[in-house]
């Protein structure tokens, strides 16, 4: 009796979803955009190739709390002037307090690059994160992250 009334469920469902929609509904079909892929140099698939950074705790954490609190702001402010040059498309940290403390994704052309622009972190160079890199497929639009980040973030991390 069950399997019969869960087969009745899925046929109504079925015949509920294929039916034509009304004059007010709209169709969310997404429809290929090639100006913005493009734009984001999305491959066939809409993806493109990223580095990843995980970062973990480094060697050096006995900063003292004044002095661990400015290495975070500069820390921040570096996540901003990387995004802001387009090169840095998602960071954030984990929630757990665990070894890895966070991700970068970022948008270059090589390892090297995203070696480079670690080395230019802060925390980096005092020893309180070291980065460990991966090349990483994603999808393109994380690209336009940081742009519809900043219609939605009331206060800026770094100007507080």
């Amino acid at each position: 009796m069950k399997l019969i009334k869960n087969l009745l469920f899925i046929i109504v469902f079925v015949f509920i979803s294929c039916q034509p929609k009304g004059k007010d509904e709209v169709d969310t079909q997404p429809v290929y955009n090639a100006g913005l892929a493009e734009k984001l140099k999305a491959d066939q698939y809409g993806m493109s190739q990223y580095v990843m950074a995980f970062l973990k705790s480094g060697p050096n954490r006995s900063q003292d709390s004044i002095s661990a609190v400015k290495l975070q702001k500069a820390h921040l402010e570096n996540i901003g002037r990387l995004a802001k040059e387009g090169k840095l498309v998602l960071a954030g940290p984990f929630l757990d307090d665990g070894e890895i403390r966070g991700i970068y994704i970022f948008d270059v052309e090589s390892m090297e690059e995203a070696r480079a622009l670690t080395k230019s972190d802060p925390a980096v160079k005092a020893g309180r994160l070291v980065m460990e890199l991966h090349p990483w497929y994603g999808s393109a639009a994380l690209k336009q992250v940081n742009e519809l980040h900043k219609s939605i973030q009331k206060q800026n991390v770094t100007k507080q």
